[in-house]
């Protein structure tokens, strides 16, 4: 438990209190959000619009119709992921803004993520037609969702010094791969014996669901009642009006004050499109690999059991060489790992279980510390004061609410008929990331800022 435990100079009660959130949510963004709800609802909409349920020999190719719009069952679930993200940067703004002027910080964050916990449970009532629920609770859950990391990214600066940060956020985030390998290894078990349970694969699937709301919305009990509330110092304020009205005067406010900050804006765009990618690989893989690959549901749900089992010491190890090298130089050696798997994966065969694994393992060794290494890196280069309101920035492109990569997906699938010319061109949100990243000077940045400066960087 060493590796696990708080770093010198951090409350012990309020790092089990940061890092179980992690774990919390991971169950929703595990079991809902990469693997189970996108197939399910691409197979719930399939057999809305074609009658049966597309495979990889037999796919679906007739549109939904949606407000007059003729849309893909394939692109359905990615769609929403889009649409949610494109509200997220209208709407959490605001709620950074009056995160940074809240004494209960906490119960914000915890309101927002049971609120999305209620919606990952109530998946358990998407079948038959009902792909309009799905998409809809998909949409609440992934808002609710990022809306809760606002508040809990920026509480990162609360608990943790400077010189300790990359440490409790790469350590929080293998928590997170801790316990979204836990629940997942349990709805393998479930999705695995649906027959010998005595129910069909969609029950098994629509129970798991539950369970990852249920997990997601107890274990916020515990940051709930760990973290400690502090007297904001915030000079942010939160405009009068209609929300539409706050989001964009909010939003405006936000960015006119990020422009007096040259480095933090390069880093925050740079992050905005390698993260795209990250993001956007997460949500898609399975989906990837049960139409493009023909892999069986189980076959999925193991492989991103070995992600999670793979990322958990990943993000340990990317804090350490981030204590020895720099946050900096290992996020950008992350990403150049990040262009090599996307490129591996266009080349995959179907049917092929060992090189799916192999790019699995691949995924799950950069996936956390690339993540969790980012957090910290930006929290040094954020004016005291706005943590929140910054942080909700940054959360418009994280993970569960990517856009642009989605939509890319989405759209290159649809003019194409195929994943795999959809899933290579997300290696371009990797390019672009690093090319901006490696001209980010973090110092500079940091004394912008008006922080202290760490150790290393």
């Amino acid at each position: 438990m060493g590796l696990l435990s708080a770093p010198a100079g951090v409350d012990k009660r309020e790092y089990w209190g940061f890092s179980l959130y992690d774990w919390a949510n991971s169950g929703y963004v595990t079991t809902v959000g990469t693997v189970l709800f996108a197939p399910y609802l691409t197979s719930v909409a399939e057999s809305a619009a074609c009658g049966y349920v597309g495979t990889a020999d037999k796919p679906c190719h007739t549109n939904l119709d949606v407000l007059g719009l003729g849309i893909s069952p394939g692109s359905l679930a990615f769609y929403v992921v889009t649409l949610a993200t494109l509200v997220s940067a209208l709407f959490l703004p605001v709620v950074g803004a009056i995160a940074d002027r809240m004494t209960r910080k906490k119960l914000l964050m915890c309101g927002f993520a049971w609120a999305g916990a209620l919606a990952a449970s109530s998946m358990v009532f998407v079948g038959g037609g009902r792909w309009a629920l799905g998409a809809l609770l998909l949409f609440i859950g992934n808002l609710c969702l990022g809306s809760s990391l606002v508040v809990y990214d920026s509480i990162l600066i609360d608990v943790a010094p400077p010189d300790q940060r990359d440490a409790v956020s790469s350590r929080a985030w293998a928590f997170g791969y801790a316990g979204g390998f836990l629940l997942l290894l349990v709805n393998l078990a479930v999705v695995t014996a649906h027959d010998a349970l005595g129910m069909s694969q969609g029950t098994a699937v629509r129970l798991s669901l539950l369970s990852a709301g249920l997990w997601w919305g107890l274990f916020t009990f515990i940051p709930f009642l760990r973290l400690r509330d502090r007297p904001p110092v915030s000079v942010v304020q939160v405009r009068s009006g209609s929300l539409v009205r706050q989001s964009f005067g909010q939003l405006s406010a936000t960015l006119k004050h990020l422009r007096n900050y040259k480095m933090t804006m390069l880093f925050l765009i740079a992050y905005l499109f390698f993260n795209d990618g990250i993001q956007t690989v997460i949500s898609v893989s399975s989906t990837y690999g049960e139409k493009q690959l023909g892999f069986e549901t189980q076959v999925l749900i193991a492989t991103i059991l070995l992600v999670q089992f793979v990322a958990f010491f990943g993000a340990l190890a990317f804090g350490r060489f981030a204590q020895r090298y720099g946050a900096h130089r290992t996020i950008a050696g992350g990403l150049v790992i990040w262009i090599v798997i996307v490129i591996a994966g266009f080349l995959l065969p179907a049917h092929q279980i060992v090189p799916f694994l192999a790019m699995g393992t691949a995924i799950g060794i950069v996936l956390g510390g690339t993540q969790a290494l980012s957090r910290s890196a930006f929290s040094q280069l954020i004016p005291k004061g706005r943590e929140a309101e910054y942080f909700s920035l940054y959360q418009a492109g994280e993970r569960g609410t990517s856009w642009l990569g989605t939509l890319v997906f989405g759209l290159v699938h649809q003019l194409t008929g195929s994943y795999r010319p959809a899933i290579v061109a997300l290696g371009l949100f990797f390019v672009i990331g690093l090319a901006l990243l490696v001209r980010v000077d973090m110092r500079r940045g940091i004394d912008e800022a008006g922080n202290s400066q760490p150790t290393v960087v």
